[in-house]
């Protein structure tokens, strides 16, 4: 409307100026009715319209129109007509006398204008429209009344006759006009309304002659709703009512009649009249409520107070509201209470007395309310304008930006605190009543309206308040609605979403209590429910240490604070509809409906590590100086020290007087749940810190971190656990036996030792052993704490390992002196270390795979034979024959080769002197601990490494040994199983059906049992193999690598294509490429013998041309050629590679003889152009097989491999003078001159039928006689080639033959 008002000063300014200068005349004007017989006869017929209905009235006066129009166009005759057309918009009248030449035009056309969809062009009409008509208006009062009645009548036939309408004062163009726009109103075409009720709006408020009262009428004869009118017919005319009083609220007019005369009745009418229209229909009620605000906003106090809140139907209306629901009237006693302070009889149970904050918001006031609340729905998608209003009594603007938690509440009890108080308090109070009791409980509208509403709440919610938006209804409510996307409230949620997000993106503190609230509520699965990321990305966000040390501590007071989440109710009310029914059902076993508090902490426990991860990521993000970085490594391990103190008190310990206890030594409480932890959650907090602690080793041994003081979490960990061990009221959450107790106090013991000897030493070799060491003694004191009576021998061994490595001079530990091994039978250390390591792998955890690792690779240079093949033994192992097993008589007897015995020999003997009948106690006590372990001293071999893999291997050997075992193999159980349950069961009882069900249980459970060590088995070997990994990088020329290659062929031989062993095959095979083949060393030691060389090259070979997987023949090949490159660097002689042709020899007679052979001529070929010698010591050979080759394929692919070994005979650029080598080479080819003749001749004589093969002929004849040529042996070879030979060489080679012949 401001264009509106603009327009209306500007006309206002015109139009008081010619005012001005017309003042006198005006004065003298008097306005008379006219008395002629048309009068009179008007004047009847007025009063017998009169008589009739208003609908029937307003026909017969359009029917009448109608006529008159038609009669006086008629009487103009033709010309005037054609005239009328041309010119329909404008009418241009034509007065005889010199008054009317003058007299304004108004040009009705602007009414077309005032309905266009363009804001411009009807504020442009609307301007024309006032600016013509206070023209006319001012002709008219100028020339009097007669002049322009007389006019109107005569030459404006498309003006309406006169009317007793109450604008007496009024040119008829304006009473025309007014009529026109009050009609116009009501009118649904286009932007209709709005430029209507413009143009009234200008008019009224530019045009004094128009009189409010006349015009009042005016709309209620017009705009008559009849009986009669239903559907959009009563619509239009009650929406052209309330733009029509619209038009009036928003011009000065009201304003300025009360100026003028205080007792005006205008007002309390135009209020009634408004009333009373917006009780007619519900979507009327708001509008006209805006209509009574755009009046109050002109009025001064004293005329709200006298005239609008005395209006007839106002106090009623006030009354009635709260009873029957009415927001639009609770909207308008707000907003006229803010303006005029009344008392409370006015307003009634409406609004409380004295209105303030505290009043309005307070339980009853607010329950009393309800309906109104409910009802402000109506209006949706919109909000309702009482929301607004609300939220801004609820948080003023001026304490939206003010932090209410901030606020100090101690001896302070100034205004600020006291409202900021308030605040809370009235939040928390709407919240509870108005969100969470009225609305969330309703229907899927006041749902919608709810999120609404607090997302208008949230740009002003102080981040101490959230609590008290996000309780656990509204966070129910969101997964049910998220957890479906076709609910109808599905992007309502998505916007109310967004926006929360946005708010805790401000500040790290908002971010915080919204995801803890979400994960309380849901029991730390709302994204899972809801099947979003939401928590995930704000968890994200945490990328200061400020920022992650804040989130952690929320998190640990989640953890220990059950109050208010136990106990909270499940609502169930959300669902209402078939739309959410998805969303509640899909999750019955939520941990809202089970009350399990489980879910939440294990959330807890696994975000932690994800903090750090945030961190990092900061880090690179925004760090680029050295010295930030030392500074954030500082922050970074007080985060991790943090995590790590909250995951070692809730895993590993637990208080035995209440739920908090005080360390005077580290000056810190310590708080637990009052409900115990599970063990599950003890043991996730165990392995999160096992996680904690290798992530921290591996920053460490990255060479990133310069102080072992600030950066070894490892240290600080075992000082803490040290600290809480020594607390009378604090102990381990589970007790530890006699040997796990006293491998626990050791393994403390050691590493406080070491770590005293690392900070001696500098950095280097052994400072990094040290720490390798160190972590795994840490890691080993938490497996212990993990697995009972499993890791406690392998602790012990392995602390006696740390002493002989690293023997300590103070005399502390003499007592422990008698674990130690005696000097006589003392094993070698790396043994009993490789023992220890492959004893701790079986059953741990990654994070131990990876200490070990670290131990592994500071001692893989002094591993022994023994030690080498227990691993090796490890990978070769299987838990039970293979269904099809892969051939491997060529492997069986590698370790003999090698020279190494087979540990299963060993033990075979051992086996045999043990009793086979034992007392079934030992057995149970073997089946318990899950069999045998590795000695100490290496005597005996037990397969401790497997943990028990093995034991089900052998359960049907002790079972026919035993008699307390099962009495029938798992076969015949099977087999007895069948036949019971295909017996008649109406002879057995119901105990015998409990046992017989326990029976097929406990076979099941067998069942499961062996594919669950068959897994363990492989994860064994994976582990082992890591290991084996990281010698062969390492020592890549060590001859213990010709043994690691035997063992892996094999392995892969067996396992490839074997179904759940394909992570096996494809990690053994990347070993043996990238490590081994492709590594940068081979094995040169003097001690491989040659012979265990020629064995394994031969197998290789056979392997290579007998095998129809092409895996595996493609890794025989690549055998070989490693194979061969071993023996070149070993520099023999040709006597002892004699043994190496003859098997080269045997390789191509059954390449050219068996046709099963599957080997390819590349491959020679390529032995051939990478060993020159060995193609020299083949050339005779092959080229007797090309004379005496059965088919003619097979000739070709010979005269190919001897076309490889000519190639090396030729010398080249580079040989050129070395008189040796072209020596040697012309002696060679000299010898097997005659051959070469020979088959030179029965390639010519009998040429392929193939045009490509006769190609490859007569290359290899050229290139035979050009090495002839270079070598100077063209005598020899023209006494060994036939005259017969010689022709078919001039005939079929041409040139080439040319320097040969006689001249």
């Amino acid at each position: 409307m401001g264009s509106k008002k603009r327009q209306s000063s500007a006309i206002q300014e015109s139009y008081g100026e010619e005012e001005k200068q017309n003042n006198d005349s005006k004065s003298d004007m008097k306005i008379q009715k006219g008395n002629s017989n048309g009068e009179r006869g008007n004047s009847a017929l007025q009063a017998a319209l009169q008589s009739l209905k208003p609908m029937e009235r307003k026909k017969k006066r359009k029917g009448m129109d109608k006529e008159r129009h038609q009669f006086v166009i008629e009487a103009k005759g033709p010309s005037d007509v054609k005239n009328t057309s041309e010119n329909a918009s404008v009418i241009q009248m034509q007065l005889p006398s010199p008054q009317a030449s003058v007299f304004p035009v108004f040009h009705i056309d602007v009414f077309r204008n005032l309905a266009s969809s363009d804001s411009l062009v009807r504020e442009a009409a609307a301007e024309t429209l006032v600016r013509e008509l206070i023209e006319v208006q001012k002709a008219f009062e100028q020339l009097g009344n007669n002049v322009d009645n007389n006019v109107d009548s005569e030459e404006n036939p498309q003006l309406e006759a006169e009317k007793d309408d109450g604008l007496e004062g009024c040119a008829p163009s304006l009473r025309y006009a007014v009529r026109r726009l009050i009609r116009g109103v009501s009118s649904s075409r286009e932007c209709a309304r709005q430029g209507f009720s413009l143009g009234l709006a200008v008019v009224v408020e530019m045009i004094p002659a128009v009189k409010l009262v006349p015009v009042m009428k005016l709309i209620i004869n017009l705009l008559e709703v009849s009986s009669a009118m239903k559907g959009l017919e009563a619509r239009d005319c009650y929406l052209g009512h309330l733009f029509a009083y619209g038009s009036l609220a928003r011009s000065h007019r009201l304003a300025t009649e009360w100026i003028f005369d205080k007792n005006t009745p205008v007002m309390r009418e135009f209020t009634s009249a408004v009333i009373s229209l917006a009780q007619k229909k519900r979507y009327l009620h708001e509008p006209a409520v805006a209509v009574i605000l755009d009046m109050l906003e002109k009025l001064p106090v004293e005329a709200i107070k006298s005239h609008v809140l005395i209006a007839p139907g106002m106090q009623e209306w006030f009354l009635k509201a709260a009873e029957t629901g009415n927001p639009d009237a609770l909207f308008l006693a707000l907003k006229l209470q803010e303006r005029v302070s009344m008392d409370r009889e006015t307003f009634g149970e409406l609004l409380p007395h004295p209105l303030n904050a505290e009043n309005f918001f307070s339980r009853d006031n607010l329950q009393l309310l309800e309906k109104c609340f409910k009802e402000s729905t109506f209006c949706l998608p919109r909000v309702h304008s009482i929301w607004h209003f609300v939220i801004n009594i609820l948080i003023p603007d001026a304490k939206s930006q003010i932090d209410v938690e901030h606020c100090s509440m101690k001896n302070k009890k100034s205004r600020k605190c006291c409202s900021s108080e308030d605040i809370i308090k009235n939040i928390r109070c709407f919240c509870e009543v108005v969100i969470e009791g009225i609305l969330l409980q309703s229907s899927h509208d006041r749902k919608h309206l709810a999120l609404n509403i607090l997302q208008l709440l949230l740009p002003r919610l102080p981040a101490s308040c959230i609590n008290s938006v996000l309780s656990h209804k509204l966070v129910h409510c969101l997964m049910d609605i998220l957890s479906t996307k076709s609910s109808w409230l599905y992007n309502a949620a998505q916007l109310f979403m967004n926006e929360l997000i946005c708010w805790a993106n401000i500040e790290d503190d908002r971010r915080a209590t919204i995801i803890v609230c979400l994960q309380k509520y849901s029991n730390g699965r709302f994204d899972c429910i809801t099947r979003t990321d939401i928590v995930k990305k704000l968890v994200s966000k945490f990328r200061t240490s400020k920022s992650c040390l804040h989130f952690v501590h929320n998190l640990m007071n989640l953890f220990v604070d059950e109050a208010g989440i136990t106990d909270e109710p499940s609502d169930q009310s959300h669902t209402t509809d078939e739309n959410s029914e998805v969303g509640s059902t899909e999750d019955k076993g939520s941990p809202g409906a089970s009350g399990n508090m489980d879910s939440l902490k294990i959330w807890i426990i696994n975000t932690m590590p994800h903090v750090l991860k945030n961190l990092k990521v900061g880090m690179k993000l925004g760090i680029s100086a050295q010295t930030e970085s030392g500074n954030f490594l500082e922050e970074k391990l007080k985060v991790q020290t943090e995590i790590v103190k909250f995951l070692a008190v809730q895993g590993l310990f637990s208080a035995s007087l209440g739920t908090e206890v005080t360390s005077f030594e580290l000056q810190e409480k310590f708080k637990w749940p009052k409900v115990a932890s599970s063990s599950s959650l003890c043991t996730m907090c165990i392995e999160e810190l096992q996680l904690l602690l290798e992530d921290a080793q591996k920053e460490e041994l990255g060479g990133s971190v310069n102080n072992l003081e600030l950066s070894d979490l490892g240290s600080y960990f075992m000082c803490f656990l040290k600290t809480l061990c020594s607390i009378p009221s604090v102990s381990l959450y589970r007790t530890l036996s006699n040997e796990d107790k006293r491998a626990f106090n050791r393994l403390q013991a050691a590493e406080s030792r070491l770590y005293r000897k690392e900070r001696k030493i500098d950095s280097g070799f052994v400072a990094n052993k040290l720490h390798a060491m160190r972590y795994l003694l840490i890691q080993l004191v938490l497996q212990i704490l993990l697995y009972p009576d499993e890791f406690s021998e392998a602790a012990l061994d392995f602390v006696v390992c740390c002493k002989k490595v690293f023997p300590s001079s103070e005399n502390s530990d003499s007592s422990e002196e008698e674990d130690a091994f005696d000097d006589n039978d003392m094993p070698e250390l790396m043994d009993v270390l490789v023992e220890t390591l492959l004893s701790i792998l079986p059953r741990s955890s990654g994070r131990m795979g990876y200490v070990v690792e670290q131990v592994f690779r500071f001692f893989c240079g002094d591993i022994t034979d023994y030690g080498l093949q227990r691993m090796l033994h490890v990978v070769k192992k299987d838990l039970k024959p293979l269904r099809h097993p892969v051939s491997d008589d060529d492997y069986d007897d590698d370790d003999e080769i090698l020279g190494i015995e087979d540990i299963d020999e060993m033990e075979e003997a051992k086996a045999d002197e043990m009793s086979v009948y034992k007392e079934h106690e030992d057995d149970s006590e073997e089946t318990g601990n899950g069999g045998e372990k590795i000695s100490s001293s290496g005597d005996e071999f037990e397969e401790g490494e497997l943990a028990g893999v093995e034991h089900q291997e052998n359960g049907q050997k002790r079972g026919e040994d035993h008699p307390l075992k099962l009495d029938k193999a798992v076969g015949d159980e099977e087999e007895d199983a069948k036949s019971e349950a295909s017996d008649d069961s109406g002879g057995m009882d119901d105990d015998a059906m409990f046992r017989l069900d326990a029976y097929h249980a406990q076979l099941l459970k067998e069942r499961t049992g062996n594919d669950s060590a068959l897994s363990q088995l492989l994860l064994f070997k994976l582990r082992v193999l890591s290991l084996i990994e990281i010698y062969v990088h390492k020592y890549p020329g060590k001859s213990h690598i010709l043994a690691i290659y035997s063992c892996l062929v094999q392995a892969y031989s067996k396992y490839h294509g074997v179904a759940g062993n394909e992570q096996l095959g494809q990690r053994i095979k990347g070993i043996l490429q990238k490590k081994i083949f492709k590594g940068r060393d081979y094995p040169k030691g003097s001690d491989i013998s040659l012979d265990s060389l020629e064995k394994l090259l031969e197998k290789s070979l056979k392997i290579a041309s007998r095998s129809r997987v092409k895996d595996i023949s493609s890794l025989a090949q690549a055998s070989a050629f490693w194979l061969l490159k071993i023996v070149n660097s070993r520099n023999f002689s040709e006597l002892e590679l004699s043994r190496i042709v003859q098997i080269f020899e045997s390789l191509l007679v059954d390449y050219f003889n068996n046709r099963n052979c599957r080997l390819k001529s590349g491959f020679i070929k390529e032995i051939i152009r990478r060993h020159h010698w060995l193609g020299l010591k083949l050339f005779g050979f092959l080229l007797g097989k090309c004379t005496n080759a059965k088919s003619e394929f097979r000739r070709i692919e010979a005269v190919d491999m001897v076309d490889c070994i000519i190639k090396s005979v030729i010398p080249s650029s580079k040989v050129v003078g070395d008189k040796e080598a072209i020596s040697k080479s012309s002696k060679l080819l000299k010898a097997h001159l005659p051959a070469l003749c020979e088959l030179i001749f029965q390639l010519l004589n009998n040429l392929p039928g193939k045009q490509s093969r006769r190609a490859e002929v007569r290359r290899f004849c050229t290139r035979s006689l050009q090495a002839v040529s270079m070598l100077n042996l063209k005598k020899s070879f023209r006494k060994a080639m036939k005259p017969e030979a010689f022709s078919l060489c001039e005939l079929h080679l041409g040139n080439a033959v040319l320097p040969f012949q006689v001249q």
